[in-house]
């Protein structure tokens, strides 16, 4: 069996092994892991030391933030000679959606009901954007130009609409529960909108892959504080980026035996066990421009049920 610290430098080895190596993505699991509970805003030279271990070098860095900012993910300012990155404002509103999923899960019981949205009244390129900006949401296509999500609120859907400039062309209708809840022809709908099968297969490569640190960590296999900081850095982007591909459907309309359930446990499992480790290195190597980076906000120790 292998060490912890051996399981570290595995999914070290993993992240550098693919192609092409998305470093601006892990740079966004960094900020929406690690630095938004401590203020947004960080030196852009603390990310290099921090990501150099796994395999994204300074030039590499700066290339992804530059176009991270261009991308509005993230702006910058200059203090002296030093730049200091936060995430934007359309940049938080995807980190709240995405991360919302990754920490806290599916929330509340459904109540049966769907947010409808019609895109037919839009012109082609537009209902291609919107409907590339819903489906980031988990909105499924029930027809041509209508699309759907069980757990979305109208307000939400017509708020991205709106970012868009499309709010008044688009129609976001919400619909009452019916019974049962999830007929047989909905669960059928549902398999037809959204391909669980190929999300169950992502979750189940996720449980191959952090499994063996779990249970190293279970037999009392220590790890050092930058070997917890990294090892929490990718549990983080490696969950967070199959949360994206999921729709967060209710357990009502999911299949019997759900990987994904799995999955929760053992992300929660393990964030539990070295969360402490990581933010002792966060404290050494983050740095804004006052300083040290201030300590995690309290609503970060409420992430997966509660840390402490």
């Amino acid at each position: 069996m292998m060490s912890a610290t051996e399981c570290v430098a595995s999914l070290i080895e993993s992240f550098q092994n693919r192609r092409p190596l998305r470093s601006g993505s892990l740079i966004v699991t960094l900020y929406g892991d690690a630095i938004v509970p401590r203020g947004g805003t960080v030196w852009l030279g603390s990310i290099s030391q921090l990501l150099e271990p796994i395999g994204i070098n300074e030039r590499l860095v700066r290339t992804s933030v530059y176009r991270l900012t261009r991308e509005t993910w993230l702006q910058g300012e200059k203090t002296g000679r030093r730049s200091y990155y936060s995430l934007s404002g359309p940049g938080r509103r995807r980190f709240e959606q995405a991360f919302k999923r990754v920490y806290f899960g599916n929330g509340e019981a459904w109540d049966g009901g769907w947010t409808l949205v019609f895109l037919g009244q839009l012109a082609t390129a537009e209902r291609a954007r919107a409907k590339e900006e819903l489906e980031w949401l988990g909105f499924g296509a029930f027809a041509s130009g209508v699309l759907a999500h069980p757990r979305m609120h109208r307000s939400e859907a017509l708020g991205v609409l709106q970012e868009l400039g499309m709010a008044e062309d688009a129609i976001v209708l919400h619909s009452e529960a019916s019974e049962p809840l999830a007929p047989k022809a909905l669960r059928l709908q549902v398999r037809e909108s959204w391909n669980l099968d190929q999300l169950a297969d992502s979750y189940s490569r996720f449980l191959a892959q952090f499994r063996p640190l779990w249970k190293a960590l279970s037999e009392g296999h220590a790890l050092g504080d930058q070997d917890a900081f990294i090892a929490r850095t990718l549990l983080i982007h490696e969950y967070r980026k199959v949360q994206l591909r999921d729709p967060q459907l209710p357990e009502e309309l999911l299949p019997t035996a759900w990987e994904g359930r799995n999955a929760r446990q053992l992300c929660r499992n393990i964030y539990r066990e070295i969360y402490q480790g990581a933010e002792r290195w966060l404290d050494r190597h983050l740095e804004t421009a006052e300083g040290p980076l201030p300590a995690p906000a309290a609503s970060f120790y409420q992430r997966f049920g509660g840390l402490d």
